[in-house]
């Protein structure tokens, strides 16, 4: 991740208000997105909007692209080992171990449980 990219809270990107941005005209909003990567606008103390040039912007979809394509691939391997592990369910072996599980029968030890005993 470039320097562009690096994470950073509102409060610390550098900053200025929409009267500024008036004054100085997009040239002195820009000459700080070059100098600075980005810049907060801020209305009346608060943030309004962030400025960052076209190449950084690509970046960020680039890199939330990257995420959203890594993310989706542990997804899928997740989704696949869970398929095979239901197909070995499904095999007649294991069909037939449940059934004997279940016919087999159960020592409660003299003992009932029921609600939170159970």
């Amino acid at each position: 991740m470039n320097a562009v990219l690096a994470p950073k809270l509102l409060e610390d990107l550098p900053h200025t208000p929409a009267s500024d941005v008036k004054k100085l005209g997009w040239r002195g909003v820009m000459a700080t997105v070059h100098r600075e990567g980005k810049v907060l606008v801020t209305n009346h103390g608060r943030p309004e909007a962030v400025v960052l040039s076209a190449e950084a912007y690509d970046d960020l979809l680039q890199e939330a692209l990257e995420t959203r394509v890594r993310k989706q691939a542990a997804l899928d391997e997740l989704s696949h080992q869970f398929d095979e592990r239901m197909k070995v369910l499904q095999t007649p072996e294991a069909r037939e171990k449940l059934r004997g599980i279940l016919r087999r029968p159960i020592n409660f030890d003299g003992k009932i449980f029921t609600g939170d005993e159970f």
